[in-house]
C-alpha cells in the first residue's frame, strides 16, 4: 500500500477510535483532576467549548485513550502484533492506577488499537503507518485550534450523551 494514503487511512481510524472511546468513558463530562478544569476552563475562556475542553484536559493529564492508541501502536510496531500491544495495555493500565485514573480508556485504547491494528495488516497497513496516523490524529485536537476542535468534540458529546453539566 502507498505509505501516503496508508497514513492518512491509519490517522481516521486512529482519531475515530480514541475519540469514541474517550468520549464513551466520559472524559467531556468533567476534569478527572485540578489541570483538566484548568484547561477545560481556558479553552472556553478562549471561545471552545467547555466539555470539549474538558475533553481535551483530560487526555493531556492522564493516560486515556490517546496515549493507549499511541502507545499500542508503538508497540505493536516494536514488539510485533499482537505481543506489543498487550504489553502497551498493560503499562497503560499501571499508568492509570498510578494517577488514580478511576477509568480504563488508556487500556481499552491499547487493546482496540492492537485488534485494528491486526486486522488492517492483512489490507496492507502497517503499525509504523499507525504511530504516524496516531500523532497526526492527537495534532488535530490538541495542536492546531483548541476552541476548534473543543467544539467538535463537544458536538460528539451532545450526540453521544456524554456532555458536561458543569457550568
Amino acid at each position: 500500500m502507498n505509505e501516503l494514503l496508508g497514513v492518512a487511512i491509519a490517522a481516521i481510524i486512529t482519531w475515530i477510535n480514541f475519540v469514541l472511546i474517550d468520549t464513551w468513558m466520559g472524559l467531556p463530562e468533567s476534569p478527572g483532576v485540578k489541570g483538566a478544569d484548568v484547561i477545560g476552563r481556558g479553552v472556553k475562556k478562549r471561545g471552545g467549548d467547555l466539555a470539549g475542553g474538558f475533553f481535551q484536559g483530560n487526555i493531556v493529564c492522564s493516560p486515556d485513550a490517546s496515549a493507549g492508541t499511541l502507545l499500542g501502536a508503538v508497540g505493536c510496531y516494536l514488539i510485533g502484533i499482537p505481543e506489543g500491544g498487550f504489553i502497551a495495555a498493560l503499562l497503560v493500565f499501571v499508568g492509570n492506577r498510578l494517577c488514580s485514573d478511576p477509568g480504563y480508556a488508556g487500556t481499552t485504547g491499547a487493546l482496540s488499537i492492537t485488534l485494528i491494528i491486526a486486522a488492517c495488516s492483512l489490507i496492507g497497513l502497517t503499525p509504523a503507518m499507525f504511530v504516524v496516523g496516531m500523532i497526526i490524529a492527537i495534532t488535530t485536537i490538541q495542536g492546531i485550534n483548541h476552541p476548534l476542535a473543543s467544539r467538535l468534540l463537544g458536538a460528539i458529546a451532545h450526540k453521544m450523551g456524554r456532555y458536561t453539566k458543569l457550568s
